[in-house]
């Protein structure tokens, strides 16, 4: 029998212990032994509850217990939670975790401390929910030069953009509707300025190139400037409108942003809706995978928690190599990456049609009755291009990178 602690009894670490509970005999023919959870870290103390007697509320009794071989870190936030799991990792115990927040920011020295101390710190739930990604990335794709990966990787945000795609509701009402159904938070800033989807991308591209990558440096635009008439247009122009997080890597360079993008019906994640994530990567020799499936919820996010526990276990008293270095990926600027333009502009395109084409060249047309203005599509520019066409021309409302 092996023991674990789960600091944090909340939406994932509840799930944990629930399929610790439910699963154990399945657990056990792949480990030789149960697993079982011998505390559970919280604040609260679930009196009259299964788990009452579980309950502790100093994490040095953990620390401390020799009976306790993995920790699971489900808190979230960067403190105590880096504190803990750092604490956890060299007291020589397995950790794994589904706060991509503590593996952004610390990825790179926890993964060093593991090594050390020849244990094993794993986060498979930190990006993309219950879809394996994280362990894919370092098995499956080992031998592969990854050349791209974009992703739809928060669902919050995927959740809005679909409603407002499907039925013509404004961002407001949709993100209300998606607060209502607990998709997204009180305050939702974290989802819809893209921050979320900044880490996970960050830890994708460090897995992806085996350097750290700093959240910081990554270009990030979140989805409130999308508006229901930008969806008219798509909708008109049979096209529509995803928040990807995407890294391309070429010649040793690699470039990342967070940002709305349109795209057409043959795209990969054109069909991506509601909570779903969906996560499109590209090898030199494998060509486009695709990875889809919950990106977030109680039970498929324990589910990847899981698997990270059998894996450690499995691999107790051997650090099993992934993650990155400590080497800092320079990022390219966003400037040197090319996209067509959605641009919406002022005025009546029969009018400044040729105004237009003088500036961005040859684009495709767009008009919705009873409107004030009209869109362009653009031909492929890089965005610094982009941006020094954009300032000669006058009354510029929206402007959507496309990839069509």
């Amino acid at each position: 029998m092996k023991k674990v602690a789960v600091m944090g009894y909340g939406t994932i670490g509840s799930g944990v212990v629930e399929i610790l509970e439910k699963n154990q005999e399945k657990i056990a023919k792949k480990l030789g032994y149960i697993v079982e959870v011998k505390y559970i870290l919280d604040l609260r103390d679930f009196p009259g509850t299964p788990v009452e007697n579980k309950i502790v509320h100093d994490f040095h009794i953990i620390e401390n217990d020799p009976e306790i071989s993995m920790v699971v870190e489900a808190m979230g936030g960067l403190e105590p939670a880096y504190s803990f799991v750092k604490a956890s990792l060299k007291a020589g115990k397995h950790v794994t975790t589904s706060n991509k927040a503590l593996v952004a920011a610390h990825g790179t020295e926890l993964l060093a401390i593991a090594k050390e101390q020849n244990v094993n710190f794993f986060f498979e739930a930190s990006v993309g929910g219950g879809i394996p990604i994280i362990r894919p990335m370092y098995t499956s794709l080992a031998g592969e030069e990854i050349e791209e990966i974009t992703g739809i990787l928060n669902g919050t945000t995927n959740y809005i953009l679909t409603k407002m795609d499907k039925e013509g509701e404004t961002f407001e009402a949709a993100l209300k509707e998606a607060q209502d159904l607990g998709y997204a938070e009180r305050n939702p800033e974290a989802d819809v300025e893209g921050h979320d989807t900044c880490r996970k991308i960050s830890i994708l591209t460090a897995l992806a190139t085996g350097h750290e990558v700093h959240y910081e440096d990554i270009y990030t635009e979140g989805i409130t400037k999308i508006t229901d008439v930008d969806f008219r247009y798509a909708d008109s122009m049979g096209t529509s409108v995803k928040l990807f997080g995407s890294s391309r890597i070429k010649d040793g360079k690699a470039s990342a942003f967070v940002a709305p993008v349109m795209i057409g019906p043959t795209h990969p994640l054109y069909s991506v809706n509601d909570v779903y994530n969906g996560i499109l990567v590209k090898g030199n020799m494998l060509g486009t995978a695709m990875f889809y499936g919950s990106g977030a919820g109680m039970l498929p996010t324990a589910s990847a928690v899981i698997a990270d526990i059998i894996e450690a276990l499995l691999n107790d008293g051997h650090h099993v190599e992934m993650g990155w270095d400590g080497d800092r990926l320079q990022l390219e600027s966003l400037k040197t990456s090319s996209f067509r333009y959605f641009v919406r502009i002022k005025g009546i395109a029969e009018k400044r049609l040729e105004e237009v084409k003088n500036v961005f060249g040859n684009v495709d047309v767009t008009e919705l009755d009873h409107m004030d203005e009209f869109a362009v599509l653009t031909e492929s520019m890089t965005e610094e291009e982009y941006e020094q066409k954009a300032r000669e021309l006058s009354g510029i409302r929206q402007m959507i990178r496309a990839e069509l």
